[in-house]
């Protein structure tokens, strides 16, 4: 048997819709949406945005995405002004860590985003 994919469920914070356009932002696609659960695609990864509020919880999940090009994609989001449209903090330059070149993103729910190029 083998695994085909992995779509974690991620809280929305207070605000569900302003979480699905600030996904939307950082170019992820809606799939499709249902009573509190919206589905987003990008390439090969998959999440299900859930309407779900718990400040503990989302401050305290990390999630990983790799992507082809870090700095195409910092370009991409640093020109969006994401904190300014959606209350997030300031989006960091791409900083190199020993798994690879990184961008972190907190999203309004307060989840951690590392996007990687390695």
């Amino acid at each position: 048997m083998n695994f085909v994919s992995l779509e974690p469920f991620i809280p929305s914070g207070n605000n569900f819709d302003k979480a699905k356009l600030f996904f939307q932002e950082l170019g992820f696609e809606p799939e499709w949406e249902q009573e509190g659960l919206a589905g987003f695609k990008q390439g090969n990864c998959k999440f299900i945005l859930q309407q779900y509020d718990n400040k503990a919880f989302a401050e305290n999940l990390m999630i990983s995405v790799k992507v082809s090009d870090i700095n195409a994609f910092y370009e991409q989001v640093a020109n969006r002004d994401l904190p300014a449209k959606f209350g997030i903090p300031t989006i960091g330059k791409p900083v190199q860590q020993p798994y690879g070149k990184e961008v972190n993103i907190i999203d309004p729910a307060g989840v951690c985003w590392h996007f990687i190029q390695s």
